[in-house]
């Protein structure tokens, strides 16, 4: 048994294994997955020397707690959270020495949803189509964490930065999304489409991995019926027959029959995966490149 692991001591609501994601497999129905705040992920994995593509721990709100076999190197960003180790307060968003046995525990989200935990060496599960990331709409990858699993590391490549703290965006009282209108923004009234880029909408709770749900103005259709499938891509915004819009994130279909009325700049992206349910979301049209 490997000494290079850490047992899961507290799980969360919803931990999971990410890194870039497994792109280029949409036209075999595997959608990207992948970190939602990817440059949150990015950044702890510099903290403790870790290349951009190790695989961290994505965690939802509430945090987590885990155990290393041996001596390890951490860094914890995204939402800014409580961390301690056995008990004591350490730093959030800087590497931090974490003794074999001891306690990390990321406590729950003081602002935004999604923690990121890095730890130096990386998280080596198998990767499935050459990335380690949970997809919860496939079921590729890794299973969501639950007590007691364990999760085998990497040997660490590189000295961990020496900072005291790293700065990062804090998560969106308002979420503004620049969005490319189309490709089938005509299957909506002009009405609908001056509403869309208008008038303000929520983040809404049943919000997740797969879409970014908003509560708010209904869009009116022009035309009846439905599209035959068509590709979606990272950002689509589609509009479902509630007639709310959906912005599709890292876990979303790769094939949808209800009509798309604009995509997100995916520099948007990293933002709305931090926006906790009734953050106010406007909609901010931009022409196509």
């Amino acid at each position: 048994m490997t000494d290079r692991a850490l047992a899961v001591v507290r799980a969360g609501a919803l931990t999971t294994v990410q890194d870039r994601g497994r792109p280029g497999h949409a036209h075999l129905g595997v959608p990207r997955s992948g970190a939602l705040d990817a440059p949150a992920a990015a950044l702890v994995n510099r903290l403790v020397g870790n290349r951009p593509e190790a695989a961290v721990l994505e965690t939802t709100l509430d945090g987590c707690a885990l155990r290393p076999r041996s001596a390890v190197t951490v860094a914890v960003g995204g939402a800014p959270c409580r961390v301690t180790v056995d008990g004591r307060p350490v730093p959030w968003a800087a590497p931090v020495d974490v003794p074999a046995g001891a306690v990390l525990d990321v406590g729950a989200a003081d602002s935004g949803v999604r923690s990121y935990v890095a730890v130096s060496g990386g998280i080596v599960v198998e990767p499935v189509l050459g990335s380690r990331s949970t997809d919860l709409l496939s079921g590729l990858g890794p299973p969501p964490l639950t007590d007691g699993a364990v999760l085998p590391l990497g040997r660490p490549r590189a000295p961990h930065a020496r900072v005291d703290v790293a700065p990062q965006p804090a998560p969106p009282a308002e979420l503004v999304l620049r969005v490319t209108p189309g490709p089938r923004d005509d299957w909506f009234t002009p009405e609908a489409v001056r509403t869309f880029t208008s008038r303000p909408y929520r983040v809404s709770p049943a919000s997740n991995r797969i879409g970014l749900r908003m509560d708010g103005p209904v869009l009116q259709r022009a035309r009846p019926g439905e599209l035959p499938s068509e590709g979606m891509v990272l950002g689509a915004v589609q509009v479902p027959p509630d007639g709310r819009p959906v912005v599709f994130l890292a876990d979303h279909p790769t094939t949808g029959g209800y009509p798309v009325i604009g995509v997100v700049r995916a520099a948007c992206l990293a933002a709305a995966a931090q926006a906790v349910p009734g953050t106010p979301v406007r909609f901010l049209a931009v022409r196509r490149r």
